[in-house]
């Protein structure tokens, strides 16, 4: 088995090529001139750099070369222009597809790593289950969804679609500002009590590698996802318990997070540079809840999420102390 990881260089990519990596499994992966190279820099000499990137037909039939399995992680979480979106999580994805079934026969199997965001909101008394209809209520939902389904619509491998709700954990930049509250003595506590299916993203990069050869796998969707149901709350308050701090209740009304992703919409247009927080992803904040069913990936690969939040919290806290981002 030879694999292709798209995606590497990125927070869920580098904990993937960990995991590859940790079991011997020959591995390329396809980097830009530009990628950030410091999650992976301890795989450099093992695995194969092949450059290139998934808008660059050429360079992926390159990549493709001697190649057995993929697994594609990249995809974009913030963008400048609702474009941005489509041209890398749909027409990106469309690209490596083709590029994959034009080696029809060689490639085995084709990972896809989607998002919790391309089925929609879902609250715990009625879980997201795989065989329900997508309901995406934002342009990266949308655009996940799109990708989803040039995958399941028109690969001629076999595939498999991996749907992980939010993830955290070491290397992560998207639940930073939490911990970087809690360690000012703030705790964050948002007025609507939303719902929230997590992953630690070590458990992911487990989930996605034994869907590379499970024989049941091919064809499916499977939400990865921990048991656990909790609140953004429940997380902000683990946070401060493992760190041990005093903290100080701090409010945040809808209303607020509306101006905070509005203000945010404003400065990104006008520095050119894109944003986590958007109007786009106000319409994910305000949602009563994303909660997935992980059990179909427990009952058909036999994978379980094992790590629960108060786990994830101290490895996640642990690495940022140990790193300097806290």
């Amino acid at each position: 088995m030879k694999v292709l990881l798209t995606g590497a260089s990125g927070f869920v990519g580098s904990h993937i090529l960990d995991s590859l990596q940790a079991r011997g499994v020959a591995t390329a992966i396809l980097l830009r001139p530009t990628s950030e190279k410091g999650f992976i820099q301890q795989h450099l000499e093992s695995a194969e750099i092949r450059m290139g990137s998934i808008g660059d037909t050429a360079s992926l039939q390159t990549a493709l070369e001697g190649i057995t399995h993929v697994i594609h992680c990249a995809g974009l979480t913030k963008a400048r222009r609702i474009s941005e979106f489509y041209e890398v999580n749909r027409l990106g994805t469309r690209n490596l597809v083709a590029a994959a079934n034009a080696r029809e026969g060689q490639i085995q199997r084709f990972v896809h790593v989607s998002s919790l965001a391309a089925a929609g909101p879902a609250t715990r008394d009625q879980p997201a289950r795989e065989k329900d209809a997508p309901r995406p209520v934002s342009d990266y939902g949308k655009s996940k969804l799109a990708g989803e389904l040039e995958v399941r619509e028109h690969c001629r491998v076999p595939f498999v679609v991996v749907r992980p709700p939010a993830v955290y954990g070491p290397r992560d930049y998207g639940f930073l500002s939490l911990f970087k509250a809690v360690s000012r003595h703030l705790l964050p506590r948002p007025s609507a009590r939303q719902e929230l299916s997590l992953v630690f993203v070590k458990d992911l990069a487990e989930a996605i590698v034994a869907c590379l050869e499970h024989p049941a796998a091919p064809g499916k969707v499977y939400f990865a996802a921990a048991k656990e149901v909790v609140t953004s709350r429940a997380m902000a308050e683990a946070i401060a318990l493992q760190a041990n701090h005093w903290t100080i209740p701090f409010p945040l009304p809808t209303a607020m997070l509306w101006s905070a992703c509005f203000v945010q919409q404003l400065r990104s247009g006008m520095t050119g540079k894109a944003s986590l927080l958007n109007l786009q992803k106000f319409a994910e904040l305000r949602a009563p809840g994303w909660v997935c069913d992980p059990s179909l990936l427990e009952r058909e690969i036999g994978f379980v999420c094992k790590t629960t939040l108060d786990q994830g919290v101290a490895q996640t806290r642990d690495w940022y102390a140990r790193h300097g981002w806290i």
